[in-house]
């Protein structure tokens, strides 16, 4: 795979998965507790302006030129699809079976939710593509940037990540 498209893979695949944030997504609070602090008792208008908030700042700081700026509203769109897709999901979590309760059809829920997730995810894809190719080294490199803080499902943000400064494996700080 070339590394131009492992790139583009990379950054349409953090700003998908990144969108809201891990702290948004699983309601982890400040002192890393599921389901107390201050992000557990984010309203729905909150997480909204708060997905408001990481689209603009993507897209101010992209910096697009007058072509690019006409390939940035498919994008835009499919951001707007997965915050819409996030938070039916989080409502349909709330009503789905507990798995002690019935397995198989809370194994149903998470499927279909992993299906509707890859499906939104492709459309990004799709829909970054055109703009992607079109981004300078500086843009594609700011993206990334960009993107990271609002990743982390896998604690690999740019505040978690050691081996940037002391290689593969971390070491001590």
């Amino acid at each position: 795979m070339s590394q131009r498209l492992r790139a583009a893979i990379l950054v349409t695949g953090v700003l998908g998965l990144g969108l809201v944030g891990h702290a948004v997504e699983h309601g982890g609070g400040p002192d890393g507790v599921r389901g107390h602090g201050r992000w557990s008792a984010l309203t729905p208008e909150d997480r909204a302006a708060f997905a408001d908030a990481r689209i603009a700042g993507l897209h101010a700081g992209l910096k697009l030129n007058a072509d690019q700026e006409k390939l940035w509203p498919p994008v835009e769109a499919a951001l707007r699809d997965m915050v819409k897709l996030r938070q039916q999901r989080r409502e349909a979590m709330r009503d789905r079976p507990k798995m002690s309760d019935d397995a198989p059809a809370a194994l149903r829920a998470m499927a279909d939710a992993t299906t509707a997730r890859g499906e939104a995810l492709r459309k990004l894809a799709d829909a970054s593509q055109p703009l992607y190719a079109s981004l300078d080294e500086g843009q594609k490199r700011r993206a990334m940037i960009l993107a990271r803080p609002m990743g982390g499902h896998r604690h690999d943000g740019w505040h978690h990540r050691r081996d940037d400064e002391h290689g593969p494996g971390g070491g001590d700080r």
